[in-house]
């Protein structure tokens, strides 16, 4: 069964290692295959990594970009150990997205990560 995306104007995709920018119409693609594929709002980089949690994500998203997760192992656990002591609240959380990852679900636990971004940009908002 084929992936439904649809894309707006000048929209960015990646799809494998190929970064795919929409024209200035609307588009709809079905996209079979297993190639890793996000969506420019679901797309972190090393600047916009700027929490503990986004860190964590960004680090996700290289393992499935990549389709590497021997190579970010370290870092992984590095991040986890240290979200975990500074917010332990995070724990069921952290504990479900390194289970998928373990099981190769790695889109599934961006999402599940991605939860954890909107709370951590809860408590920040708290804070201040």
């Amino acid at each position: 069964m084929a992936l439904k995306v649809e894309l707006k104007p000048f929209e960015r995709i990646i799809i494998g290692q190929s970064l795919i920018t929409n024209s200035d119409t609307r588009t709809r693609l079905l996209i079979s295959g297993e190639a890793p594929i996000l969506r420019e709002k679901d797309l972190l980089t090393a600047e916009t990594a700027n929490t503990p949690v986004k860190r964590l994500y960004l680090c996700i998203q290289m393992m499935y970009l990549e389709n590497d997760i021997p190579k970010y192992q370290e870092l992984y656990v590095s991040f986890v150990k240290d979200l975990l002591e500074a917010v332990p609240s995070f724990r069921t959380s952290i504990e479900a997205a390194s289970k998928l990852i373990l099981s190769g679900s790695l889109y599934n636990s961006l999402k599940e990560i991605q939860k954890l971004v909107r709370r951590e940009e809860e408590l920040l908002k708290q804070s201040v």
